[in-house]
């Protein structure tokens, strides 16, 4: 039987099928949680306008210098601080990078009071980056995915207005009309099919970038063959179309939740990542998700771990991840 709070979802998305049963985790989990009934709103509400699918690719060929930064959750100095550590900025916010390639491994969003300029500094490098020959991808983490999901348990005050005058975001929607008024700005932006929901449909899951996977959380075996069906039905779920891509909310150890390689990975992670790297085809993953006090590797090298807690909220300081020349090193 489908939760209560999976039908509210799917009342205010629109969206037009029933999402996979989610899956059971082996590990339990710290800090932020998947949603949970008592949190979800309800509302009866008109379906969303269609949307146009978006391809949003998983693979791309591998480049001569690739710079990692883990989660920013709304601290705007941190992310300069990083992207300059990484070569990638100057002191007027524009990309030096060239045809290096940035990956964000998620978590914008939430804790802090930055978002929507981080959310619009990241797009104006991508522009930026691709004008030069390199790339930017930034991914959904879990905290991208509760926001569609209207779970602000993780906002700041400033941040549940942040987003009230944002370009696109229409505080009139009829499907918000149960949501409080303090929290419809915010609603309007991320509910799927809503301006910055849109934003992120654009954003992949998983992305492979030459012989390195990189996601928020970490991708067991059992997802390795789907990450671009994941990659899709999570886009499409934030384009309000259907509602296949709410697994990865619903699942404790999707690519966004799992934990297995960041948090004291034993012998039995290291066995499950070595699994999805040869599944994946790839020589390494890079995660986020679980704060570290330094960027670290575990599993033999396999695994890197880059969230550094370094936003304002853990009081962290920036690292990066530099990946050239067929190996990795943090960056201080």
């Amino acid at each position: 039987m489908m939760r209560g709070w999976l039908l509210a979802l799917l009342l205010l998305c629109g969206c037009d099928s029933s999402p996979p049963v989610s899956q059971s985790a082996s590990h339990a989990t710290t800090g932020s949680r998947a949603p949970t009934a008592s949190r979800a709103p309800t509302a009866a509400t008109a379906p969303t306008p269609p949307a146009t699918p978006i391809d949003v690719k998983t693979r791309y060929p591998a480049a001569d210098r690739v710079v990692a930064i883990g989660d920013l959750h709304g601290d705007l100095r941190a992310t300069r601080k990083g992207l300059k550590l990484g070569g990638l900025i100057d002191d007027d916010d524009n990309w030096v990078g060239g045809t290096a390639v940035l990956v964000q491994t998620g978590d914008v969003l939430d804790r802090g009071d930055d978002e929507q300029a981080i959310v619009d500094l990241l797009a104006n490098l991508q522009q930026q980056a691709a004008s030069a020959g390199g790339a930017v991808h930034v991914l959904n983490g879990n905290h991208e995915l509760m926001n569609a999901a209207l779970d602000f348990r993780y906002v700041t005050p400033l941040g549940m207005r942040d987003f009230d005058d944002a370009p696109g975001v229409t505080l009139s929607n009829p499907r918000l009309s149960r949501v409080p008024a303090s929290q419809r700005g915010r609603a309007a932006a991320f509910i799927p099919g809503g301006a910055y929901a849109r934003k992120l449909a654009r954003n992949p899951v998983v992305v492979v970038v030459g012989d390195t996977v990189y996601c928020h959380g970490g991708v067991l075996p059992k997802y390795a063959a789907d990450i671009e069906r994941i990659n899709r039905d999570v886009s499409r779920w934030l384009l309000g179309i259907h509602a296949a891509g709410l697994q990865v909310i619903t699942a404790p150890d999707s690519p966004v939740w799992s934990r297995h390689y960041s948090d004291k990975p034993d012998e039995t992670d290291c066995k499950l990542l070595d699994d999805a790297l040869d599944k994946l085809g790839v020589e390494r993953m890079v995660v986020g998700h679980t704060v570290q006090d330094h960027i670290s590797s575990a599993c033999g090298g396999k695994v890197w771990r880059i969230d550094v807690g370094m936003s304002s909220f853990y009081g962290g300081k920036p690292e990066v991840l530099e990946l050239s020349d067929g190996g990795a090193r943090p960056v201080k």
